[in-house]
């Protein structure tokens, strides 16, 4: 197939490619052929709202909306421009902290459970974990068993949630130089639902109306995710189900198998999915599928509770958020269950065209049309043998299938703990190695490339073309979330895709054995970026503090709430972060101006829209030189090492590419 293919190309406002992804190019080719629409569709038929899109829209009370156009500098009370976008700001960051944070919530129930024997089918699996997580938060273990100790830590973590004075526990984790900058600022987070409460209080009507005090605030509030929620969502679930160590699956919706019975699980949060991947591997299930005609039960996964299951258990993706409807097109799946957050209204009604069953499991999120099966900690596989069974029973149900012949091998699930090892070994566990690299010049720095799909821009375009521009330029990359799936659909994160690295990143590469894009698991796991770059920090030789380092984050496809609220705690954590397809700030210059330079002077990170692609690229190599100059390492030069190797422009879009192997037949060794 020609993966430069037109399919749906002329439905798009301005003739661009919905897709680099011949799959999903294939899967929206049917979906006109059945006269179905999809997500990427509705960008053309529903347009966004220019005023909310820029962040000119008030609609905190009933005396509006009040919209800020032409000459309207203030609303019915008085408000300006700057302090409406600054409300709209904190609120957005508020909802994605609570969002994570929520994830964090039902884990710490999940490891109450578990250790008090509520919950006979959740166990500790990583002990070791357990006991260096217990150290870190100071809690004792002196005769305690493992149960005991867990118990501790998720009613520290719960603590953590309604605490009104002091600090949460994971801020210790940070580099001290940036905790003392954080309590200098009186932005230390104290609670993570009271921070969350008073971004809601102060952007109530007639409340805080200075935008640099609000916009404060949202520092604070997204301390509270990535230092305390997303943080220790990660750390619990890696004691609950095993922390990651490198994998090697397929990926992209060629995992899809004729004969066998295909679930999907799709969402946020990794409890359910363990029970359905336990439920399908059970001796009795497993028969009751062959009873119904299939040879077995294969289980793939889209967006983050994907990532949460294959960085663990290996198992394989069917792809990212703009996926989820083109799998169910497929014809081919006999269960999506879904539990939370960037989940579409719109599988359900796609789903009737089909035989697929949309199958809720968390109390907290129902869809209209949708059957509900709640998974709680206390009877979870027994619901999840349901589920699945209810899956086993739609199979015989299926009519015409369409599955694209297209998978790619990914590597994923590099931990923070993994990336330690593989530099030092069990007993030598060190970051020395990579910063040494940083030092002499062979790496020139290093970039986070995650975050979500959206649909304004062609699918996974931004992504490839700034992570090969950037391993080009021998700086390592790491992703999470949907970045990590886009890299996963094209084969970039095998050691082979060294050969688009620069000579001193493949050097590195070749050393240790990895692949110059590390897959390091779900968006709550930008967490885990967090603490490499603390031990960076405190490595030694590269600064005192996270803002010293050469580094950069980029969220190029961005979407969502939780895109908001990772940016901002990385911009407070001193990274220099820049997201792509458009700002939400846009109307207002000098909020826009606040959380670049103003959070600079303040934090030593700021935050940055560039829909720009290639100034992304420039920006980003800019900053690492720039801060490689403030730590008086030596100038990077491109060819120090060896000539470097250049790619055309675009290849990875040709048929050729595909041919080299960057896409790969379902059926390819």
């Amino acid at each position: 197939m020609n993966v430069e293919s037109n399919a749906g190309e002329d439905l798009m406002p301005d003739k661009r490619r919905k897709s680099i992804d011949p799959a999903a190019l294939e899967m929206l080719a049917r979906a006109k052929e059945l006269g179905i629409q999809t997500a990427f569709d509705r960008t053309e038929t529903t347009k966004p709202c220019p005023i909310g899109r820029e962040g000119n829209c008030c609609k905190q009370c009933f005396m509006g909306p009040c919209r800020f156009v032409g000459k309207t500098n203030e609303g019915i009370c008085g408000a300006s421009r700057e302090t409406i976008q600054a409300r709209n700001f904190v609120r957005m960051v508020a909802s994605g902290t609570a969002s994570h944070s929520d994830h964090a919530r039902s884990l710490a129930f999940v490891m109450l459970a578990a250790a008090r024997g509520e919950a006979k089918d959740f166990k500790i699996k990583d002990e070791a974990k357990l006991h260096r997580l217990a150290s870190t938060m100071g809690i004792p273990q002196d005769g305690k068993t493992k149960e005991q100790i867990a118990e501790q830590i998720a009613l520290t973590v719960l603590n953590d949630f309604g605490r009104q004075e002091g600090e949460i526990s994971f801020i210790k984790r940070a580099p001290k130089k940036r905790q003392e900058l954080w309590r200098r600022l009186g932005i230390a987070p104290r609670g993570i639902d009271r921070e969350v409460v008073e971004a809601f209080h102060r952007t109530h009507m007639g409340n805080d109306q200075d935008p640099e005090h609000l916009l404060t605030h949202a520092l604070t509030v997204s301390l509270a995710d990535g230092w305390g929620g997303s943080m220790s969502s990660t750390d619990m679930s890696d004691i609950l189900f095993g922390t990651p160590t490198p994998v090697s699956v397929r990926a992209n919706l060629g995992v899809l198998k004729e004969d066998e019975v295909n679930i999907i699980v799709h969402g946020h949060e990794p409890q359910g999915a363990q029970m359905i991947l336990e439920a399908s591997q059970d001796p009795e299930v497993l028969a009751y599928a062959r009873s119904k005609g299939a040879k077995g039960i294969n289980l793939a996964g889209i967006c983050c509770t994907a990532n949460e299951v294959l960085v663990r258990q290996g198992i394989p993706l069917a792809g990212n958020f703009l996926h989820q409807e083109l799998a169910i097109l497929t014809g081919a799946v006999d269960a999506m269950i879904v539990d939370v957050q960037c989940i579409m209204e719109a599988l359900v009604p796609i789903s009737k065209r089909f035989h697929t069953k949309i199958i809720t499991t968390s109390p907290k999120a129902k869809i209209e049309g949708a059957m509900h099966l709640p998974i709680n900690e206390h009877e979870a596989l027994s619901i999840a043998k349901l589920i699945v069974k209810t899956a086993i029973d739609n199979f015989p149900n299926r009519g015409e299938t369409h599955i694209p012949d297209y998978t790619s091998i990914q590597v994923a699930g590099f931990s923070h703990e993994y990336i330690g090892y593989m530099q030092g070994g069990l007993y030598r566990e060190s970051f020395r190695p990579l910063n040494d690299a940083i030092m002499q010049g062979r790496i020139r720095g290093g970039a986070g490339v995650v975050g979500c799909n959206n649909p304004w821009v062609t699918q996974d375009e931004s992504f490839v073309k700034i992570i090969l521009e950037l391993i080009k330029n021998d700086v390592l990359v790491v992703t999470t979330g949907c970045g990590g799936h886009a890299c996963g659909k094209y084969g970039m994160l095998t050691p082979e895709t060294m050969q688009y690295a620069g000579p001193g990143l493949r050097e590195v590469c070749e050393a240790i054995g990895i692949p110059p894009v590390l897959h390091m698991g779900s968006c709550v796991d930008n967490s885990r970026i967090l603490t490499v770059l603390t031990q960076m920090a405190t490595e030694g030789g590269l600064g005192e503090d996270i803002s010293d380092l050469p580094a950069v984050g980029i969220a190029p496809e961005w979407m969502s709430e939780k895109a908001l609220a990772i940016g901002a705690y990385f911009a407070a954590s001193g990274v220099y972060t820049i997201f792509g397809v458009d700002s939400p700030v846009s109307g207002s210059p000098a909020v826009a101006k606040m959380i670049s330079e103003g959070w600079e002077q303040m934090v030593g990170g700021k935050l940055e829209f560039e829909p720009d692609v290639d100034k992304i690229i420039q920006k980003s190599l800019e900053h690492i030189d720039k801060k490689r100059a403030a730590l008086k390492l030596e100038e990077y030069r491109p060819g120090r090492y060896a000539k470097s190797q250049s790619y055309l422009p675009g290849d990875v879009f040709s048929d050729e590419a595909y041919k080299k192997g960057l896409y790969s037949s379902k059926n390819a060794s």
